[in-house]
């Protein structure tokens, strides 16, 4: 069983997320139910989650009220959850009827959870969304091994402890076996977290106690579907669009970005970069285009519509200010694209620039790397506060706020010479090769099932709010 905020698209559509893109060939591959939020509002909260084929797995979904979805979704997720999770305290708002409305919702999916699995099934759980989905079905006696994963970065201890319901939502991931984070750096601020405000101590290299129970925890790097991509970004088709593009593209060189609309991803900074560089070496004008895609995400909430008018305006200055009659410098897509339009415009690109100012993970970098022509590969250039970064050491690695080295290092990207092109991407290409999204998926399930198979000794018999409920 898994469970998370959203479920992959049942109608062919291949415009998904990070998330889905991860999850779904490890699903795929074992079969089982998926569980999410359907995406719709209904009037009143629906009893059972309406099930759905998907091939070699089911899917089940909810509905949301309209007031759980605001306060829910834009509100605890979106407005508080997000922003801390991401470093960015300054755009945090919390409120105590949004906390209260993440719990209910919680709730709804142990419910939708426990009509469709017995005591002992396996559940994976994802992300911050669902937080304290262990603990409700824990006190709902299931008593099979129950994992979490977190999709994007665990913060600072000091950080996370900002949220005024930092210490219950910790205490709730004590109800899990695993609870996995993307890096050792957030394993470490996860621990740091537990040991300096008396939650528990370490008792292991991965284990630490968190109140009576004994939870273990772990680095598991998400992977993407390294051969699937490289094979889609190979076929006729794609390559035949991916030929187009570069014909059409009014420039010798592209430059591909493809983010969701959000703050976290530097898209600002992304474009005065592009500014810098040709202000420090005009000849590149008209020679390389930033093809920006930025899929629009949470415009209900007031900070993704301003990011919107934001680059509008960059990139409309930019344009006038540098571009030509048959060329400009920044082409900006607000649109979700599908997934062979992603990878036509990759394996088009002589750069990729993937530099978030904190991510997760980005399985974009990756799927640069998989995209590319062995023969002629591009370059990628990645941000140093992307997860990515640790599995990519032969990226050309930036600090995206410094802007003026950030254009350097476009530039060398741009001008890099085909042999060490080919050997930088071969580094890469060998290690996506192996940690893809295959090994991962059975990776964190085989620790988990370990996990579980030693919980007994780790975990006395459950009282007080552990025990099940009647």
């Amino acid at each position: 069983m898994i469970a998370s905020n959203r479920v992959p698209p049942l109608d062919g559509d291949s415009r998904a997320g990070g998330l889905a893109i991860a999850l779904r060939p490890v699903l795929a591959e074992r079969g089982g139910l998926w569980l999410g939020w359907s995406g719709r509002t209904s009037a009143s909260p629906a009893g059972r989650a309406r099930l759905a084929d998907a091939g070699s797995f089911a899917v089940a979904t909810l509905d949301l009220t309209e007031q759980e979805r605001s306060r829910y979704y834009d509100g605890m997720a979106n407005c508080a959850l997000w922003p801390v999770l991401h470093g960015r305290l300054d755009l945090a708002r919390f409120d105590y009827a949004d906390y209260t409305a993440y719990r209910t919702v919680n709730r709804r999916f142990a419910d939708a959870l426990l009509a469709e699995v017995g005591p002992t099934t396996s559940v994976w759980v994802h992300d911050y969304h669902l937080m304290p989905l262990g603990r409700m079905l824990r006190n709902r006696c299931v008593r099979g091994p129950i994992g979490f994963f977190l999709h994007v970065p665990f913060p600072p201890a000091e950080t996370f402890a900002a949220m005024p319901w930092a210490l219950e939502l910790v205490d709730d991931l004590a109800a899990y076996d695993l609870v996995g984070f993307q890096t050792r750096a957030c394993v470490q601020n996860f621990l740091d977290f537990v040991e300096r405000h008396r939650l528990g101590r370490r008792v292991g290299e991965d284990l630490v106690t968190i109140g009576w129970t004994t939870v273990r925890v772990g680095a598991f790097p998400v992977g993407a579907d390294t051969h699937g991509f490289a094979a889609l970004a190979a076929s006729p088709a794609v390559a035949a669009r991916a030929a187009r593009l570069r014909a059409t593209a009014g420039s010798p060189l592209t430059i591909a970005s493809v983010d969701r609309l959000d703050y976290s991803k530097g898209l600002a900074e992304r474009f005065r970069t592009v500014e810098t560089l040709l202000e420090r070496h005009p000849e590149w004008a008209g020679q390389a285009t930033l093809f920006q895609i930025a899929a629009p995400s949470r415009l209900l909430v007031p900070e993704y519509r301003a990011i919107q008018g934001e680059l509008e305006a960059l990139s409309g200055r930019i344009n006038a200010r540098f571009g030509m009659v048959d060329w400009t410098p920044i082409r900006l897509m607000h649109r979700t694209v599908d997934h062979a339009q992603v990878a036509a415009l990759l394996r088009a690109s002589r750069v990729g620039m993937v530099t978030p100012l904190r991510d997760g993970m980005n399985l974009v970098a990756k799927e640069f790397v998989a995209a590319q022509d062995p023969d002629d590969p591009g370059v990628l250039v990645l941000s140093r506060f992307a997860s990515a970064a640790e599995e990519l050491p032969t990226a050309l690695q930036v600090n995206p706020h410094d802007v003026e080295a950030t254009a350097r290092e476009l530039r060398t990207a741009l001008q890099m010479p085909l042999d060490e092109r080919r050997e930088r991407w071969r580094t890469m290409m060998e290690h996506l090769a192996v940690h893809d999204v295959h090994r991962w998926g059975r990776t964190f399930l085989e620790t988990l099932s370990n996990s579980r198979s030693g919980a007994p000794a780790n975990r006395p018999a459950p009282t007080g709010r552990e025990a099940c409920m009647a």
